[in-house]
């Protein structure tokens, strides 16, 4: 298992570098930074957000009387459930909420694929929506929220019944190095038989039957948010890229413990879940019945223990500098199980209103909770005393009313007394009506310090229609400003710093590509190739200038038409690609999320195939080209005949010339007695027939250069 390989590793490390930090010495330093975080967070940090967490809930302060008014306003719950929708929209409203920036030209392409390849990670691989939900709440409601980012070695395993194998076959799956034959069973088909030609008894073949598995890595990202008590941090720390300290501390089984590969024998003389998690205020205020918390299960796979990562800065190996290290440890002694070097600590925060030079800022509960507690005590006052003026005191004469029938309080009830006049009421008057302006000044004060009114949500109907455009906007947009700060501020800390962690982890870990599908297309991804590069959230603007910004794209986009038909679809400011990337913000600002159902990608249009209707004029072309080449080769072939003719007849011109020189030979010699030299007439013969020849060839190159 990993976790072997890196106690392996640190043992012989141990080994060669006789200055590195035993582990006795490194326990103690682990174990002095994790009790003062603990110190720190259960003390100072936990009780506060533990009261924001009652504020939120509305749970009652504690002072309430019987018989009294026990009402509690509801603003901390308001205020962040008003915020919430405008952070979420913000961050997901688009497939694209943080983008990649290449370092180069040559790295625009794999910037792109990063970008989409980021999204695909955090909103596909993991419910990345409910994860900044939860983050950007406990934000909201208890100063930070945390998300972890780390990288999961995982296995998938499947499992195949196979029959009826051949050796062949069975050595081919053998073979595989994903596969691994767990159950094999083998027998004989038919019975031994004879080699007629040899003597030798041949045995049958054999088949298989067996069971494998595949087991195929598949690491993958993770992405959680962290409950904020069981997040540490040192007390000196800024944030979590210098700080000295952060851990993760968390109550597993161990069992949990064993798969995540660690051996029996290290978790099984661990003690128990640390007292500290089980009676945190925070974590116990959350969910009151993990206070009754039992562990009544006598199995000892379920038994739950302490165990924490902490990444420290340690001066592990001696040489004078501190050095990032990742080191797990369980149980009350703070055993360490690994260590290992790690680059960066996998935690992303987000705090609504930093505080400078403080990790721990304030939240929108921070700012509402006193609102909350001082007009949960004038409603209170106030329906207390519109209870009294409903139902007034009675004065009655003692001994002459039935004090039975007096406490009574249903209506209608008889009240039984000896005479007339033995009870008056007591009238008391309302005077709750003084306290509605109060009320109406501490909403006031609680939209100045977190921006949300009813105008900003849309619920004031009288003062929207009663308000010009102009006014109502200017209210909608200072509202949102508060919003959108907040926005920018997330966006600038835990997104940068979560996205960063992606991208480190993608091009670290994903050894061998994988094909995921990505803008509507399946593509393969190796991260191995890609450079660094830096990280930009892309902040869309509030809901309250959704109309001012879908103005201004429609002109950027009349704009960019008019610059394509001015310049050409090819010019110096713009083209068809960037107004498709108008197009789709268009788009996504009118609440479709999925732009591909609307638009398609500029990159992936293929110009269509070229007319092959045939042109008119070219046909009568063609027909006309093809009747001269008929007609020529017509007149080739009458000359060829022509040619053919005049041999011929110049061979029969010869034949009957040669055979009047023998007759004409004959009878002079039969007339003269003489005898005549035929072979000197035959070369004369011969010489004319060469002159005859040559004359046939002049004439046969002259019809040639006729056609």
């Amino acid at each position: 298992m990993d976790y072997d390989m890196n106690k392996m590793a640190s043992e012989l490390e141990a080994e060669l570098n006789p200055d590195v930090m035993d582990e006795v010495e490194l326990q103690s330093v682990v174990g002095r930074e994790l009790e003062d975080a603990i110190d720190y967070i259960d003390n100072y940090i936990s009780p506060k957000r533990a009261e924001a967490t009652k504020y939120y809930s509305g749970a009652p302060f504690g002072n309430e009387e019987e018989g009294r008014s026990q009402v509690v306003s509801r603003d901390v719950r308001d205020t962040v459930q008003a915020v919430m929708p405008s952070l979420m929209r913000v961050f997901h409203g688009s497939d694209e909420a943080v983008s990649y920036i290449p370092t180069g030209p040559e790295d625009v392409e794999a910037a792109q694929q990063a970008t989409d390849y980021a999204n695909f990670i955090m909103n596909r691989d993991n419910n990345g929506f409910l994860a900044m939900h939860s983050a950007f709440k406990d934000a909201l409601i208890r100063k930070v929220g945390v998300i972890k980012c780390f990288w999961e070695d995982k296995t998938e395993v499947e499992t195949y019944n196979l029959t009826g194998l051949d050796d062949a076959a069975l050595a081919a799956l053998a073979a595989d190095p994903d596969a691994e034959i767990t159950v094999q069973s083998s027998e004989t088909v038919g019975e031994p038989q004879i080699d007629p030609n040899t003597g030798q008894f041949i045995m049958p073949p054999m088949v298989h039957s067996v069971t494998v598995e595949y087991v195929r890595p598949d690491g993958r990202v993770q992405i959680e948010a962290v409950p904020p008590e069981e997040f540490l941090i040192s007390r000196e720390s800024k944030d979590v890229e210098t700080s000295d300290y952060v851990a993760h501390r968390r109550i597993i089984t161990v069992s949990e413990l064993i798969s995540m590969g660690y051996s029996a024998e290290e978790v099984e003389d661990l003690a128990s879940a640390h007292d500290d998690m089980n009676t945190n205020v925070e974590r116990n205020t959350r969910n009151p019945a993990l206070s009754n918390e039992m562990n009544a299960r006598n199995d000892e796979a379920m038994r739950k223990v302490l165990y924490v990562e902490n990444y420290i800065r340690v001066d592990y190996d001696g040489d004078g500098i501190a050095e990032l290290r990742k080191i797990c440890t369980a149980g009350d002694g703070n055993k360490i199980l690994s260590n290992t070097p790690i680059t960066m600590a996998p935690f992303a925060t987000f705090t609504p209103e930093p505080e400078a030079h403080d990790f721990f800022g304030s939240s929108l509960a921070d700012a509402v909770m006193d609102i909350q507690r001082i007009k949960s005590n004038i409603m209170r006052n106030t329906l207390d005393s519109l209870s009294q003026s409903i139902n007034p005191r009675l004065a009655i004469v003692e001994g002459m009313v039935n004090l039975e029938d007096c406490l009574s309080t249903e209506n209608g009830a008889i009240i039984r007394q000896r005479s007339p006049g033995q009870i008056t009421p007591m009238s008391i008057p309302f005077v709750g009506q003084a306290a509605f302006p109060v009320l109406q000044y501490m909403d006031d004060v609680k939209e100045a310090r977190t921006g949300i009114s009813k105008a900003s949500m849309g619920l004031d109907a009288s003062a929207l229609q009663s308000s010009t455009a102009g006014a109502v906007n200017a209210t909608v947009a200072a509202a949102q400003q508060h919003i959108e700060l907040i926005a920018r501020v997330f966006a600038e800390t835990g997104m940068k710093r979560l996205f960063q962690i992606i991208l480190h982890l993608i091009t670290t870990h994903q050894d061998q590509p994988r094909m995921v599908r990505l803008r509507n297309k399946f593509v393969p991804i190796d991260p191995r190739a890609w450079n660094d590069m830096d990280v930009s959230v892309n902040v869309a603007l509030g809901r309250g200038t959704d109309t001012e910004r879908m103005m201004m794209l429609r002109q950027i986009g009349e704009m960019q038409k008019e610059a394509m038909a001015t310049m050409g679809q090819v010019n110096p400011l713009t083209d068809m690609a960037k107004l498709g990337n108008t197009l789709k913000s268009m788009t996504e600002l009118a609440g479709f999320k999925d732009t591909s159902q609307f638009w398609n990608d500029p990159a992936d249009f293929q110009p269509p195939p070229p007319d092959n209707k045939p042109d008119i004029n070219e046909q009568l072309i063609q027909v006309q080209i093809q009747q001269i080449q008929a007609d020529m080769q017509k007149k080739a072939a009458e000359l060829q005949l022509k040619r053919e003719k005049m041999m011929m007849d110049d061979d029969r011109e010869r034949d009957k010339l040669e055979a009047e020189l023998y007759v004409k030979a004959e009878e002079m010699q039969a007339k003269y007695g003489t005898q005549m030299n035929v072979e000197r007439i035959r070369g004369e013969m011969a010489i004319n027939r060469e002159v005859m020849k040559g004359q046939a060839d002049v004439i046969r190159e002259g019809m040639r250069d006729e056609v």
